[in-house]
Formats: structure tokens, sequence, C-alpha cells
């Protein structure tokens, strides 16, 4: 069978900061990384800050017409309110490679880290975290925005706070609903005024009005058993976890395209009907036969199929903008990736408008608490050398991204 994609489709991959730049020293993570008895810290990660060209040149090798990356704030404001030139034309730079390339830039404004001094104010919880955030994002547009058509205002808000203020796993590490509540909602407020402020910087110039959206990590919920209470608890779980931001965001008409990051599902059992159990447990009793991938998430590509069936009903364009597995047999990653075309192709055929695909991610990578272990890239990274090694599963995807055209 053969399955092709819409012309003008978005075929590439993805990167964040800190993940690949290396040296990221102003951020919150930089710091806790350090203090915080982790196996693996940042270090120079991938030192993507000096090889971004090279690992442009790769990117375009392998026939990839956009990328999205992140733009890192602590990098552009390392102290309150003094922002560095150097660190804006350094973006700059990267945009420039990526388009003499012909690859299509969608820059990521928050990508998990915050600047330190921001963090020592209160982070996200702080009732100025709208407005320093709308400061750094006016900076970084006044330089960018000519060269910039889609812009990712923040990376998964809710994966964020469940890490960060619920788990507790992740800087600022705190415990509290009700903290990550007040952080939803500044992360919310935070993503419309500077949605509002991108469009009106493009109107006031009389430039091609941009895209603007989040990225939001989507899981497919699945009951373990057939009990009412799993059942409602897998309703509650995907509504709130899947589509109550989004809808949030679309009553304050603030997206113009919905962008989705989806690895894995999640398999639901509850043992009372207490709330915060109805929309925080997961099964931990191991019910799961899938295959899973090196961090142990189940790979379910049906899932994706489900969810983006479920968008449909929103009439918004589509880009999923993650999508990937961590695994040491290369054979698994693009059986994975082939499986989730085949879906998004599925989902194409029933009327969902599906711009786009990156995978996670264009090179292996820093990945958060777990370090180094996980392996994601189509590009093998050695990290004693630095040296860049595409593994065939890229080449593979290469000669989707070339055709249009999955065999």
């Amino acid at each position: 069978m053969i399955m092709k994609f819409p012309e003008n489709f978005f075929w590439g991959a993805s990167t964040a900061a800190h993940q690949v730049e290396g040296a990221n020293t102003f951020s919150d993570w930089w710091q806790w990384e350090q203090e915080a008895g982790l196996k693996d810290v940042s270090g120079e990660a991938c030192r993507h800050y000096s090889l971004f060209n090279e690992d442009f040149d790769i990117a375009r090798s392998l026939h990839h017409n956009a990328h999205r990356f992140s733009v890192e704030w602590s990098r552009i404001e390392p102290w309150e309110g003094q922002f560095s030139a150097a660190a804006l034309a350094h973006y700059k730079n990267v945009i420039s490679a990526l388009r003499t390339r012909g690859i299509e830039p969608l820059v990521t404004l928050h990508h998990f880290t915050n600047p330190l001094w921001f963090a020592s104010r209160g982070g996200w919880e702080s009732k100025k975290s709208v407005d320093y955030f709308l400061r750094y994002v006016e900076k970084t547009v006044e330089a960018l925005g000519q060269t910039v058509q889609y812009w990712i205002t923040i990376n998964e808000p809710l994966v964020y706070i469940h890490q960060s203020y619920i788990l507790g796993l992740w800087p600022p590490q705190k415990k509290s609903l009700s903290v990550a509540n007040t952080v939803k909602r500044n992360l919310l407020t935070a993503h419309v005024k500077a949605y509002r402020y991108i469009h009106d910087w493009y109107r006031e110039r009389n430039l091609a009005s941009p895209l603007v959206s989040i990225a939001k990590n989507m899981q497919a919920f699945e009951p373990c058993g057939s009990s009412f209470r799993n059942k409602t608890s897998t309703f509650l779980k995907d509504y709130f976890f899947n589509f109550h931001f989004i809808e949030q965001l679309l009553c304050r008409k603030s997206l113009d395209f919905i962008g989705v990051n989806y690895y894995t599902r999640g398999l639901v059992d509850v043992d009372s009907w207490d709330l915060k159990g109805l929309l925080l447990n997961v099964c931990t009793k191991g019910h799961s036969t899938l295959k899973k991938n090196f961090m142990g998430w189940d790979i379910y590509p049906a899932g994706l199929y489900a969810l983006l069936m479920k968008l449909k009903k929103y009439k918004m364009p589509v880009y999923i903008l993650e999508n990937g597995i961590c695994t040491a047999d290369d054979n698994e990653r693009w059986e994975y990736i082939r499986a989730h075309l085949e879906k998004i192709h599925a989902a194409l055929g029933q009327g969902v408008d599906i711009r786009g695909y990156m995978y996670w991610s264009l090179m292996d990578n820093f990945e958060w608490d777990k370090g180094f272990a996980p392996r994601f890239g189509l590009v093998d990274v050695n990290y004693d050398t630095y040296e860049r090694i595409v593994r065939k599963s890229a080449l593979k995807f290469a000669r989707v991204c070339q055709t249009g055209i999955l065999e």
C-alpha cells in the first residue's frame, strides 16, 4: 500500500535549547542539576550552540523542510532586564542557517527552562511572571520576527506543571495542587498576551500574519478493565489533560493551529473516588502487554489516531511537533515512525487537517532528569567526541520526507 501525504507538508525534527546547546549556565535547570545529585548533568550537551550549521547540514541531507527548536530565555535575558545582543544575534544566525537550507523554522519561546533570576523571584508562581515573560517575548520577536512565521509560545505547559509542581521531580520541586493551579493560570495568561503581542507586531509592520500556538502534550488514556470508576477516571484524564487547556485558549481566540506532542498511552486504574486519585493515579500493576521504549512508555500508535480524530471537531490545522522513541534498537525507531505515520495518514483520510510531522529528536540529547541514556535521535551523538552519525532510521524517514510517500 502506498500512502501519499499532502503537498507542502512539513517534514522534520525537533530540538530544545537546554537539551542540545550545552553550557546553559544562567538557567534554573543548570543550577538544579549541580545540586540535585543527578547521574548526568547537561554540561556541554551536544554542543549544538556551536555546531548548529553542521546539524542543519544533516537535516538538509535528510530532506527535512522544517525544524522546530527553542530559543533560551536565560541566554537572551541572563540578568533581569538586561538582554544579550550576542544571544539574539546567535539565534538570528540559527534562523538564517535554516532559511538558507530551505528549512522552515518553528520557534519555541519557553521549553521548560527559566532564567535563574526569574526563578529566584518566584518563577511562574509570581504575579509578575506574565509581565516578565511578555518583556522577553517582545525583545525576542523584535529581534527575530522578520524571518519567523511560526511561533510556539510554551512547550507542554501541563507536563511542566505536573513534573515541577505536582510530582515535585523537576525544579522548583514543589508538591501543591493550589500552587500548580496558580502556575497553570499564569502560563495560560502568558500565552494569550504573547499571542496578541506577536500578532499586533506583525500587523503593525504589514507582515504576513504569523501562526502562533503552544505545543500540547497528549496521551491516550485507557481504563484497566471495565469498572465504572476506571472509565470515569479515564474520561476525566482525557478531558483535563488533553483538551481543557486547548479549549481555554480557543475560547480566548489565541490559537492559530494545534501543536501536538504524542509519545505514549496511560493505563488508568484507580482504587477510590477521591478526586485527586481520579485525576492523577495511573496503573502500577503491570497490566500492559504492549512493547515499550527505553523509559518504559507503551508504544501505541492507535492512540495518536484516536486523539487526532477527537481534535477534528475544533476545525483547526494540526501540526505534530513531537513524536519519537528512545531505544537502543534502531529498527524499532523506524517501526515507531512508520506506524505513527500510518495513523496520521489514516486521520488525514478522515478529514483531519494535519499540516506537518516533526520527529523527536533530530539528535540524541540530554533527556532532563533521565540524563543522556535515553537515545531518541535520528542522529547518534558520541558524547566523548561530539561526532554525529546518521542512523539508518533517519535515512528511511528521509525517503518519506523527500517524496511525501510512505510505502
